[in-house]
């Protein structure tokens, strides 16, 4: 089959294949012009409520989700953050409203329509492509764990989320929120902006009010990153809090699958249900033996509800420390933003103290410098496992190489944009039966595991005991930028990598506007601290509300004020005289 013929298969058996159910259909275009969503901003807790009160069917909300999407993500505006609906949405609704009229309700998701990262497994109709084509074709043989806990809490799975193709881990040039199947997703805050991060369509569709929450995946900034660009909660849980099984990798030392929701309660509530409570045979880091090379072990009183966190006064009395982690290279109106934040912070009734930058205590943290060769080298052997358990896919069974391979042969709708230059350094490092053998510019694979290690214990560990605080709290990253499929996307500044090489858990909560972008700030604290980071976080949200006083316009972009020009009067037509002037330097 033609790589074309292929696509267009994959993209027929997709979106559409919803309508043919029986259920909600896309609106007509009259239709359209008359709809309204009544559930807009709409939590967890108040679609519970509605459905205990019998004035809300978990199908009803489904079917309005479905609608908003046909008329936002479709059409209209044009978000793109949907790859593929789940032709089994209704009859999963339909069922959780069949179980509640028995007084069977699974668990705070019962009912409530999720979306899924198009990497993350299901075992039912939808496909599990990582936004390639080398894994189209037939669905993943069995659930990903996460989205078999979610399948036992009741929820409705309601499709998948385009995403950067392979978690934007194939080329050191790719455009965030590009796949090969799904095109490029867009900002709901400015249609011309990037949604950032490989969670581009999880962050944009809870934004735009496509689903209550939904899950994505972070090795390193892929969740608090569109999270910060789409004006959402993400929290980023400790690497072994929830399961990896069933999920395309990056590499399992850094690895987490963590929710998107419009508040941190939302997300908080998708937190407990995903979470694994108990060892999960598939992934190794959900044990209580110590996690590999991070030396500490799992806790045995993890809670399996972190809504009880909540708390709208959770920054009094705390001690936060701040990084400011490139901010200040910022444009004037960025910092500002920032400073806000801050001082938000303290007027909740927080102690802040400023550990780097002009005014701080001259902490430094360490960069992760073997985390390039860190996730390189694993990538090679993780990808190659998750593919032995795909069949029906052009990847099953096969390695990386093979997948170098197919973009070659499909470079037409593979590598339009950007190439594959991750992809073949993951493949080309000379590794050897040993780790310590593996060398990347004269560092082998053990002494990177040492560095990142040593990274967390001398970044936030030691500054969090130095310094007695509660938690770290830097800027997420810049706000969004417009979407560039020729030069890729333009960071001007981040933090993720604070957290990401120590596997170390991350909350970002909207923090300002700026020039109608989102600005998001991230709660950092040591492995499993999310009990804490959720307390601290509700609480800024409770005394600043970001996201509610700046929701979504769909613009196609932003800024659109003081970007016009004069405007032009047509010059009138006169007759052309009879006497010609002869110098030519008058007809310049």
């Amino acid at each position: 089959m033609t790589t074309s013929r292929m696509r267009g298969r994959i993209l027929a058996a997709a979106l559409w294949l919803l309508p043919l159910t029986g259920g909600a259909a896309p609106p007509s275009d009259d239709s359209q012009k008359e709809f309204r969503f009544r559930y807009s901003e709409a939590t967890v807790a108040e679609l519970q409520a509605e459905m205990a009160a019998g004035r809300l069917t978990s199908e009803q909300l489904t079917g309005e989700y479905i609608a908003r999407i046909f008329k936002l993500d479709q059409g209209g505006p044009g978000v793109n953050a949907i790859i593929e609906l789940n032709p089994d949405a209704l009859a999963m609704a339909r069922q959780a409203d069949t179980l509640r009229r028995q007084g069977r309700v699974l668990g705070p998701l019962h009912g409530i329509p999720v979306l899924l990262k198009a990497n993350i497994d299901t075992g039912d109709k939808l496909q599990t492509t990582a936004g390639s084509l080398a894994l189209a074709g037939a669905p993943a043989i069995r659930d990903s764990t996460v989205a078999a806990q979610l399948r036992a809490g009741g929820a409705v799975i309601l499709g998948k989320t385009n995403l950067s193709e392979w978690a934007n881990f194939r080329s050191t040039a790719a455009t965030s929120g590009w796949s090969a199947i799904g095109g490029q997703t867009h900002n709901p805050y400015g249609i011309d902006r990037n949604p950032c991060g490989s969670s581009s369509g999880s962050g944009a569709a809870v934004s735009a009010n496509f689903a209550t929450v939904s899950l994505g995946t972070e090795t390193d900034g892929s969740i608090v990153c569109p999270a910060n660009a789409n004006g959402v909660v993400g929290i980023k849980p400790t690497v072994g809090l929830t399961s990896r099984a069933g999920v395309v990798p990056i590499a399992h030392t850094q690895d987490s699958v963590g929710p998107h929701g419009r508040t941190v309660a939302d997300a908080a509530v998708a937190l407990g249900v995903i979470q694994s409570r108990t060892f999960d045979g598939r992934d190794a880091a959900t044990g209580s033996v110590p996690l590999g090379w991070k030396g500490r072990s799992r806790p045995t009183n993890i809670p399996t509800d972190y809504t009880k966190f909540l708390d709208p006064h959770g920054l009094k009395g705390a001690r936060i420390g701040v990084t400011r982690q490139g901010v200040d290279s910022a444009p004037a109106a960025v910092v500002a933003a920032f400073d806000a934040a801050l001082a938000a912070i303290k007027a909740a009734g927080a102690t802040v103290i400023e550990l780097d930058g002009p005014n701080g205590a001259g902490f430094t943290f360490p960069a992760p410098a073997g985390e390039t060769l860190l996730l390189e080298y694993e990538f090679r052997d993780d990808v190659r496992n998750y593919f032995a358990t795909r069949s029906g896919v052009p990847m099953a069974g096969k390695t990386l190489a093979d997948a170098i391979a197919f973009n070659n042969a499909n470079a037409d709708v593979e590598m339009p944009f950007f190439g594959q230059d991750i992809f073949e350094q993951s493949e080309g490092l000379a590794i050897g039966a040993d780790a310590a053998q593996a060398d990347f510019n004269g560092m082998t694979y053990n002494q990177a595991l040492e560095i990142d290690r040593l990274s967390g214990v001398n970044g936030i560990d030691k500054a969090l005991q130095a310094f007695s605080l509660d938690a770290i709290v830097a800027p997420t990253d810049n706000p969004a930028w417009v979407t560039d499929l020729l030069y890729g996307d333009h960071f001007v500044f981040g933090s993720s990598s604070l957290a990401a090489a120590e596997g170390y858990p991350v909350v970002q909560v909207p923090a300002g506007m700026v020039f109608e972008i989102p600005l998001g700030i991230s709660f950092f604290g040591t492995a499993f601290s999310e009990p804490t980071l959720i307390r601290l976080a509700s609480g800024f949200e409770a005394v600043t509300q970001v996201r509610a006083k700046n929701l979504p316009t769909f613009a196609p972009t932003v800024p659109d004020d003081h970007i016009t020009g004069t405007k032009l009067e047509r010059p009138h037509h006169h007759k052309q005289s009879s006497q010609t002037n002869s110098d030519p330097q008058r007809h310049l």
